[in-house]
């Protein structure tokens, strides 16, 4: 464990005092930095207010990479979700790349988010219920990554009934969605309202607007209930399981 007061300490008693005021220095900083628990400068520059490691702007993306990676496995359905999150946000070619960079970081494990979290209060429900869609991805939530999460709300205010209720609209229903069941491209360009001989292009506006449409977000803060929420959850799913089915099929990124 580092000590960063009382580095500073001991260098600032130096410079007064020599040996003495580097011992009385050192000390003195180390009470300071017992007394703030500080484990390191990351810790210290928080603090001060400083900018923590993790930029805010892609924080959600450090949070689904490290939710990704939380039981020690990323799977294809994690990055599918990201990139799914990417085009909710309609991020552009440079702003992707920053995502992709940012989910990958967040795999590392190695940035502290308390203060960045803290900062962002008033996106709590926003960014946690994009954080319980990616948890629910594979079908279910570990025990390591409801954890993480509740550790997560803690930072961002955000209640364990609020919670819960986020978990429960991002929940999937039991058994196979019924716009692929049977893996059926037909069904998925029907959802898609587009056709075999549609281009690229056309299939790919078709879908980003399909999902702009339902995606749950465009409820929240409506009142909506949490079956209306989970209505929208399985909507999108559908529509992201039909899309990557049609890709898969006309071979196109």
């Amino acid at each position: 464990m580092f000590w960063p007061l009382t580095l500073l300490g001991a260098l600032a008693g130096w410079s007064v005092a020599s040996i003495p005021g580097a011992l009385l220095g050192g000390l003195l900083g180390q009470a300071a930095d017992r007394r703030l628990r500080l484990r390191g400068w990351a810790e210290l520059r928080e603090r001060l207010g400083g900018a923590p490691a993790p930029g805010d702007e892609m924080l959600l993306f450090i949070l689904l990479g490290r939710l990704a990676k939380c039981d020690g496995r990323v799977l294809q359905v994690h990055i599918a979700q990201t990139r799914a999150e990417m085009q909710r946000l309609g991020l552009d070619a440079d702003a992707q790349r920053r995502a992709i960079e940012a989910f990958a970081r967040g795999k590392t494990g190695r940035d502290s988010l308390r203060a960045p979290l803290r900062r962002q209060q008033g996106h709590g429900e926003a960014l946690l219920r994009a954080c319980w869609r990616m948890a629910w991805v594979d079908g279910r939530v570990s025990q390591a990554e409801r954890e993480l999460l509740l550790l997560w709300g803690t930072w961002l205010g955000v209640s364990s009934a609020t919670q819960e209720a986020l978990s429960a609209a991002c929940a999937p229903r039991a058994g196979p969605l019924p716009s692929t069941r049977g893996g059926s491209y037909q069904a998925a360009l029907r959802l898609l309202g587009v056709t075999a001989d549609s281009e690229p292009a056309q299939i790919k506006h078709a879908y980003r607007r399909l999902l702009s449409r339902h995606h749950p977000d465009k409820l929240a803060g409506s009142g909506a209930s949490v079956e209306q929420l989970r209505e929208a959850t399985e909507r999108t799913r559908e529509l992201r399981q039909a899309y990557g089915l049609i890709r898969q099929r006309h071979g196109f990124r």
